[in-house]
């Protein structure tokens, strides 16, 4: 089967970026799951987070897998702020940012294979603006 991801450089930034989303998404759900015992924003976070594995999965998650080169990652070191945090409520910020931000490039390289999916990954993203507006006073 021919990859759906037509250049492999690409891929590296939709794999990266989805997988960066997933795992924000992940934690900011725990967050609220376990240390909030909130059961309606933990089923957001969820609902997100599978939307965007859904949402992804026109691209090829094994394709998007091949395309990925950690070790050629110029960007793979950890900048000093990424290396702590001063508390449960940055630790929710910072995931919530890299979230918004990971869904808006997937919404752009989306956009070089299909506007649907694109659309989706902005009503994801705004979907995450809304949670994070309602929620940053609870943590």
């Amino acid at each position: 089967m021919p990859s759906r991801l037509k250049h492999p450089q690409i891929g590296r930034v939709i794999d990266a970026n989805y997988n960066r989303a997933k795992e924000g998404l992940r934690v900011c759900e725990d967050i609220f799951r376990f240390l909030r015992d909130d059961p309606k924003v933990t089923a957001r976070f969820k609902k997100i987070r599978h939307g965007v594995t859904a949402a992804a999965a026109g691209f090829g998650l094994k394709d998007m897998a091949a395309a990925r080169d950690i070790t050629g990652d110029v960007g793979r070191a950890t900048i000093g702020r990424e290396s702590r945090r001063d508390g449960v409520g940055d630790i929710y910020y910072a995931n919530a940012q890299r979230v918004k931000e990971s869904l808006r490039v997937l919404e752009e390289f989306a956009k070089l294979k299909d506007a649907r999916v694109a659309a989706g990954f902005k009503k994801l993203r705004y979907a995450v603006y809304d949670i994070e507006k309602e929620t940053l006073g609870k943590i």
